[in-house]
């Protein structure tokens, strides 16, 4: 089987904080672009900080300027958050998260494929043992989503499921839809966990599909963002998209399980996955459209 992390030709370069959110000690050394040179040619894709990530380093760790609807923690300081991250990658997203939670209240699990882990753990490895956590969760893997829940989630409630720029690769789509429905499903967590999800548009063909297959079993939202305004300002600044301004389209979205959905027969074939056969309890094939209708207003609006 192919390296997903290695398909044929790979040919990718560092990528560049132009927003210059790695402020803290040790985020060059990390995430910088010597870093990313040495951990791509050693881990591939999993190795370089995707454009994505820094729109959502934004979102969970905002300068005192900027704020956003809906905010990434509603009650910070009140509450008990367990998060889950998918294909953590360089674990650049796992290290901020860890800086907003609470040591001995709070988890994340950061997760990507067993063979990089080891990368998450060489780059978490200064953070709070009682906060951050690596665990192998390969996509489309019960095992591996069953495992995580026996240990962190039984006796907590997952709070939120993380996803930095991992929608691309046509063959994965349906393996990470899977893995979305059944950490959400009531067998995993008794409360419905907040989905964060930041994506960068780049073959909208290949990518609409899971999208599409998406809405169906969430419900999702883009972040909205605006500067807070002073007491000498006159006037509110107006909210726009969270990346909007950004060079390339790219979104936020705050999603949340189908209630309706928790009953519907889950399609083990990848294709009929995509297709929503099995949704509203029929084989016939179907799609939502919000992510079209949201990518038409996002031209009407440019």
């Amino acid at each position: 089987m192919v390296n997903p992390n290695f398909p044929r030709d790979l040919d990718i370069k560092p990528s560049v904080d132009l927003l210059g959110l790695q402020s803290q000690p040790g985020d060059q050394d990390l995430f910088g672009l010597n870093a990313q040179r040495e951990t791509i040619a050693r881990y591939g894709i999993a190795g370089r900080v995707w454009e994505a990530a820094y729109a959502l380093l934004l979102y969970v760790d905002p300068p005192p300027t900027w704020e956003f609807d809906p905010p990434f923690l509603e009650s910070p300081d009140s509450s008990q958050y367990t998060m889950v991250e998918l294909g953590s990658g360089t674990g650049i997203i796992a290290r901020s998260l860890s800086r907003s939670l609470t040591s001995g209240r709070d988890i994340i699990v950061s997760t990507d494929l067993p063979e990089v882990c080891p990368l998450l753990h060489e780059n978490l490895r200064r953070e709070s043992n009682e906060v951050v956590f690596v665990r192998p969760l390969t996509w489309g893997n019960f095992q591996h989503v069953s495992d995580i829940a026996s240990e962190f989630i039984a006796n907590r409630n997952l709070s939120h499921i993380i996803c930095s720029d991992l929608v691309y690769f046509p063959e994965l789509l349906a393996p990470l839809l899977r893995t979305l429905i059944h950490l959400t499903s009531p067998s995993v967590t008794s409360l419905s966990p907040v989905l964060i999800i930041s994506y960068k548009m780049r073959s909208l063909e290949k990518e609409t599909p899971f999208w599409t297959a998406f809405g169906l079993y969430f419900s999702f939202q883009p972040v909205l963002s605006r500067c807070k305004f002073t007491d000498s300002e006159q006037h509110d600044q107006s909210w726009q998209r969270l990346g909007s301004s950004f060079e390339d389209t790219t979104f936020i979205f705050v999603a949340h399980r189908r209630p309706d959905s928790f009953v519907w027969q889950i399609p083990t074939n990848d294709h009929d996955l995509l297709a929503g056969v099995g949704v509203l309890g029929t084989d016939t094939p179907k799609g939502d459209e919000y992510f079209e209708s949201l990518l038409l207003m996002t031209m009407d609006d440019s």
